[in-house]
């Protein structure tokens, strides 16, 4: 009889610990990310920080990473995620568009969570957008407010006529941007004209040109004008031309005001959604695009300081670099 009770406990507590691993998933199990960042820059970086740490913070030594940069170069982003794909990694996180448009191609079986992506039917080609993609990919937008962002131009500079609209062709969230604030900002009265340069090496060229021809530019959520902040500040802050810029780290760089996000917010959120893939086992085809809960208006004193740019008080001011 005993031993008869022995038996049954025995097979009990094996029931209770198969029930506990199918429930909470292996205690065990280390997880491998693969990071494919398109560019070196601080929205970037800010956002690749932020996913690191959450996924630390909720998971701890049982996540690993391999990061990887492909330098501004989106030819190299397929290779980095093709390594990532025959190393069966767990997860991939795609920090901008390119990056996000080459894991889309490479496959349909590890999730990927996309950060730093303007619109996602636009980079994945979906029509009818619900906020889902209904697939292996989710993430979060870096999308503020076009319409506010116009307003913003439009506060500041209220006399001005000729806006230059200042992007990279090769960016397909840039041009998303450009075409949707360009009717907000022609409704407010201005003239609006697009200067797209292909990559770094034209760009001094077309700002030259834009800003001999506007009173003001904008430019948008562009990681190769993110990149390039001086060379676009040397020619427009000597020109005293003003540019209002899509976040405040390239404003930094060369805008004087900014109506923006938090990238490092963005990056943590997208760290909590990729917790809950590997950890709780949630399907990634369910979870909808997530978006900045907030923005807020910011200026570059410096640059202001230096066009005698005077603005609202309920502007915060960036904190500047030291050099």
């Amino acid at each position: 009889m005993k031993k008869m009770k022995k038996v049954l406990s025995l097979g009990l507590a094996a029931i209770m610990t198969l029930g506990l691993t199918a429930c909470g998933g292996d205690s065990n199990k280390t997880y491998n990310v693969g990071i494919c960042q398109l560019v070196q820059h601080d929205a970037l970086d800010a956002a690749t920080k932020g996913f690191k740490d959450a996924l630390k913070e909720k998971l701890g030594d049982k996540v690993t990473f391999d990061e990887q940069n492909a330098q501004g170069d989106s030819s190299t982003c397929p290779t980095i995620i093709n390594s990532f794909v025959s190393k069966d990694v767990d997860l991939i996180l795609a920090n901008a568009t390119a990056p996000l448009q080459s894991a889309a191609a490479a496959t349909t079986e590890i999730p990927i969570l996309g950060t730093s992506v303007t619109d996602y039917a636009t980079a994945l080609d979906i029509s009818g957008w619900t906020g889902l993609t209904g697939r292996n990919i989710s993430g979060t937008s870096d999308l503020a407010p076009l319409d506010e962002q116009a307003a913003m131009l439009h506060e500041l500079f209220p006399d001005a006529k000729n806006v230059g609209l200042l992007y990279c062709s090769a960016e397909a969230n840039s041009q998303y941007q450009i075409d949707v604030i360009t009717p907000e900002l022609e409704a407010l009265g201005y003239t609006c004209t697009p200067y797209a340069f292909v990559d770094s090496n034209d760009l001094a060229s077309v700002v030259q040109s834009a800003v001999s021809a506007n009173d003001v530019l904008y430019i948008p959520t562009d990681n190769t004008a993110a990149s390039s902040t001086e060379v676009i500040n040397n020619i427009a802050s000597e020109a005293g031309v003003p540019i209002i810029c899509g976040e405040a780290n390239m404003c930094r760089g060369c805008g004087v005001a900014t109506l923006s996000i938090n990238y490092y917010d963005i990056g943590y959120k997208t760290g909590e959604m990729a917790a809950e893939i590997l950890a709780e086992g949630k399907d990634i085809s369910e979870m909808e695009i997530q978006y900045a809960p907030a923005v807020t208006p910011q200026y570059n004193p410096v640059l202001c300081e230096k066009l005698n740019i005077t603005v609202p008080d309920n502007y915060e001011a960036l904190e500047m670099t030291a050099e």
